[in-house]
């Protein structure tokens, strides 16, 4: 019985992946690898966004007022507050967002979607679907649908116990 390598020591009581644990974690490690590549690819030539522009836009245009927290808005995307403001920048160069400091909290800049922000993400959110569905959807079955939500649950509970990031869209 083979044991494992985790950390530079090797464990008895630890063991190597299965072989179909094998073959799961390299799907899921292959789709983790390619999605944000060719949703990226697809924002840029329709939207001249990338995927991450596209989220950042999304999370301010589902929000209340159109407005959060920059520290809500980086953990929503996944990312360092520095990396947002980079792109906050180019957004707000665009005319797609307004920063500012929050109102109740000095400490704290927030963002706000403007209406050009909103038509943008808007206009490309159609694409963007239509790339998601035909990239993930499309090839599944009605059942596999739900079992992915169940798996991407499973998943996400134990990689986000203080249940941060949204389970879905109202």
């Amino acid at each position: 019985e083979a044991s494992s390598y985790s950390g530079g020591v090797m464990s008895e009581e630890q063991k190597w992946l299965s072989e179909d644990e094998q073959r799961a974690w390299r799907a899921l490690m292959a789709v983790v690898v390619l999605l944000p590549g060719a949703l990226d690819t697809q924002l840029q030539r329709d939207s001249h966004l990338s995927n991450f522009e596209y989220g950042v836009l999304a999370m301010l245009s589902e929000a209340p007022d159109r407005t959060l927290r920059m520290s809500q808005l980086a953990t929503l995307n996944d990312s360092s507050l520095s990396r947002l403001s980079h792109v906050a920048r180019r957004l707000e160069e665009r005319g797609s967002i307004i920063r500012r400091q929050c109102a109740d909290d000095r400490r704290a800049n927030i963002a706000t979607l403007t209406d050009e922000g909103y038509a943008l993400v808007k206009e490309a959110a159609p694409g963007h679907v239509a790339r998601v569905r035909e990239l993930i959807f499309d090839r599944l079955s009605p059942k596999q649908i739900g079992e992915l939500e169940q798996i991407g649950d499973a998943i996400r509970s134990n990689l986000d116990p203080e249940k941060r990031m949204p389970t879905y869209v109202t």
